[in-house]
């Protein structure tokens, strides 16, 4: 990896900043879609009569469609480049969630339909979403920005539920459940018309200077990423072979989704285990969930700002990504704890700390945008996320199951737990060294597609 000299930091622009702020800002939006249907859900259960294993099903229907769709959302990524993609998914996800106001119109088992439908159109509009938010990082900033700029836009997703967990508590108490999908799809609306404004490659934006293109290419970007998209670029059975068949892969991809798991506990779960266990109204839950969220926000930024940093003091790429990962890992097994607290206070303290390690390991993206290989990032990041996101099918059900067999949330807790473990595991002692993938040219046999590049 190779660090820029301090004078390189003067006379450059800094428009990749704006970049970032507008990936944190979708993502924000994007998660608390995502967790919408977790803050309604004790709500839509009264009012419904839905059991634990019907809402697992309705909570997994965004999962089942979100995996699948990854790796088509990769290829277009990879074809028509990062912008025009991204701006279609805000916009049809944003009318999606508008839909699910309206499901409300309807009675019976048709408003479970309903929801399950637009759950999985939601989850097909913002397959993209994630990828290409590595896309960009990988094109608008060097290596030694990178981990920070992915943990920024990562941290959205705790932002999200700071911001809009409380709001969307409320407008369930006041206006009723249905109210919060027409709020968030109008917010996704107005991010969709920011995007055209603002977002673009690197060599087409057009504030962005020079010396910025250059420190950006000389840390490693990928600023010619969308050069010539629109060609066809056919997906080869031998890239997605390659991109399978390493055990740095594997681990990665192992590690992504034991951390999808957390994370759709705390967007699916949560909210209703502070109902339902912890006998909290809707109203309060929606507030009590803004501080674990706050920890989680600190954790990101934190994490990509430590790795980020050990990188530059020289400390190899991989345990620059692998300390803050491990760590954080490690602080998330802690919320098994909450089995044997019975103070409330407590237990959000104990969440809150593992919503922190959550955010300080949560670098997966950071390490995609390290090691994609620049013919197909888009399709890399959609099967890592294809990986990570399964979480989103099995964690949902898995749990409905438990607390409708067990009538407790302390079965959850320790299988959340333990994946947490399993994570730090996948990514000490399967992974390996992080390297840069390299696909040989399309002539090339399939036992020589796979070149790694060293990285100190």
């Amino acid at each position: 990896m190779t660090d820029q000299p301090n004078r390189a930091a003067h006379g450059r622009g800094h428009v990749r900043y704006l970049m970032v702020f507008m990936l944190f800002a979708a993502t924000s939006v994007n998660y608390a879609d995502r967790a919408s249907l977790s803050i309604v859900g004790p709500a839509m259960q009264s009012q419904l009569h839905i059991d634990p294993i019907t809402l697992g099903y309705v909570f997994s229907a965004f999962g089942w469609a979100y995996v699948i769709a990854q790796l088509p959302g990769g290829w277009m990524l990879d074809r028509f480049g990062s912008r025009v993609v991204y701006a279609g998914s805000i916009l049809l996800w944003s009318v999606f969630t508008l839909l699910q106001g309206a499901a409300g119109l309807l009675t019976g088992a048709l408003v479970v339909a309903a929801l399950f439908t637009l759950r999985l159109l939601v989850g097909f509009a913002e397959a993209p979403a994630f990828p290409g938010n590595s896309r960009i990082v990988a094109a608008w900033f060097p290596g030694g920005e990178r981990a920070t700029a992915a943990a920024i836009f990562n941290s959205g997703q705790y932002f999200a539920t700071v911001m809009f967990s409380p709001v969307m508590g409320w407008l369930t108490h006041r206006f009723g459940w249905q109210s919060v999908f027409l709020f968030l799809g109008g917010a996704g609306t107005l991010l969709f018309l920011a995007w055209l404004t603002t977002v673009y490659a690197p060599s087409r934006h057009p504030r962005v200077k020079q010396p910025e293109l250059d420190y950006i290419a000389a840390g490693g970007g990928l600023i010619d990423m969308d050069k010539g998209r629109g060609i066809s670029q056919p997906v080869r059975w031998e890239h997605l072979k390659a991109l399978l068949g390493r055990r740095m892969l594997i681990g990665i991809y192992i590690g992504q989704y034991c951390v999808g798991v957390l994370t759709y506990f705390f967007l699916t779960w949560f909210p209703v285990y502070l109902v339902e266990q912890r006998h909290m109204s809707i109203l309060r839950a929606g507030f009590v969930i803004a501080l674990p969220a706050i920890f989680g926000f600190a954790g990101g930024v934190l994490g990509g700002v430590l790795s980020d940093a050990l990188l530059r003091r020289g400390v190899s790429l991989s345990l620059a990504r692998k300390i803050p990962i491990v760590a954080g890992m490690l602080l998330s097994v802690s919320m098994i704890l909450c089995n044997f607290a019975h103070a409330n206070w407590i237990v959000v303290l104990i969440m809150s700390l593992a919503f922190f390690g959550k955010g300080l390991g949560s670098l997966g993206w950071a390490v995609v945008a390290d090691t994609a290989p620049k013919e197909v990032p888009g399709l890399y990041g959609g099967l890592f996320n294809t990986f990570g996101n399964v979480g989103a099918i099995t964690t949902p059900i898995i749990i409905g199951y438990i607390v409708q067999d067990t009538g407790s949330f302390a079965g959850a807790l320790l299988y959340v737990g333990a994946n947490a473990l399993l994570a730090v595991i996948a990514y000490t002692l399967i992974a390996g060294r992080f390297e840069r993938v390299h696909l040989a040219e399309s002539g090339a046999s399939a036992s020589n597609l796979l070149e790694m590049e060293s990285r100190s």
